[in-house]
């Protein structure tokens, strides 16, 4: 399947509408369907630089974080290896709640949030930072764009995790019964979109910037996942 962008749904309704709230709720459930946290964190072990505990707080920003609920999740896992975290949310609305923001700080994890367009956000943030991430977020960009998103964040981390829809009939497929699982209308026509803006093979390598010098590893995460993971070396 070649690759095609097209405009999302939630991206056009405001953050109060009642079917946005819904298809939020209903991404919430899909990522835990999917295991995107547990995704992010096997890959964060894998590439974050020792497994001692960091003698400060890790400096992370997430692209696209939307209500801040997926870095919750994260909190709780991370924070057992001991570690604490200063995080920084991009996204266009501002939809972290107090309740997730206290969650996070129970746990020694300081959130602020960033509300802006991505790029306008990533020459805001603090630079450069530990780890930045991006969940099922990359793929609401075509090419060029991606190219152009993926240089900011190359110049403003040493470790950059992305988990995005696979590009594959499988996942196609079940982008199609995800109304069997109670998702809203807005929810059955992104899911679609999303996996054919997908990504597959090592499409995300090659739109990274001067390879050399960083190590690369790109892959099936799951059934209807793609991991891409970029680490300075």
């Amino acid at each position: 399947m070649h690759r095609i962008v097209k405009p999302e749904l939630l991206d056009y309704l405001p953050a109060t509408d009642s079917q946005a709230m819904g298809s939020r709720a209903d991404i919430r459930r899909m990522n835990a369907i999917m295991g995107h946290a547990g995704i992010l964190t096997q890959a964060f072990r894998e590439h974050s630089p020792g497994r001692r505990a960091i003698d400060r707080p890790l400096r992370i920003v997430e692209l696209g974080a939307g209500d801040g609920t997926l870095m919750l999740q994260l909190a709780r896992r991370w924070s057992v290896f001991g570690l604490k975290a200063e995080v920084t949310l991009v996204d266009r609305l501002a939809l972290l709640s107090n309740e997730t923001r206290n969650a996070c700080a129970a746990l020694g994890w300081q959130v602020q949030c960033l509300t802006a367009d991505v790029f306008a956000g990533l020459a805001q943030a603090a630079a450069p930072v530990d780890v930045m991430l991006a969940n099922l977020f990359l793929h609401h960009f075509d090419d060029a764009r991606l190219r152009t998103l993926l240089e900011q964040v190359a110049a403003r981390t040493s470790l950059f995790i992305a988990c995005e829809p696979r590009r594959a009939p499988l996942a196609l497929a079940a982008s199609h019964l995800v109304g069997c699982i109670g998702c809203n209308a807005v929810t059955r026509y992104d899911a679609v979109v999303s996996v054919r803006a997908g990504f597959a093979g090592k499409e995300l390598s090659a739109l990274w910037p001067g390879q050399e010098g960083w190590c690369l590893g790109e892959r099936m995460a799951g059934l209807f996942s793609h991991r891409f993971v970029a680490r300075r070396s």
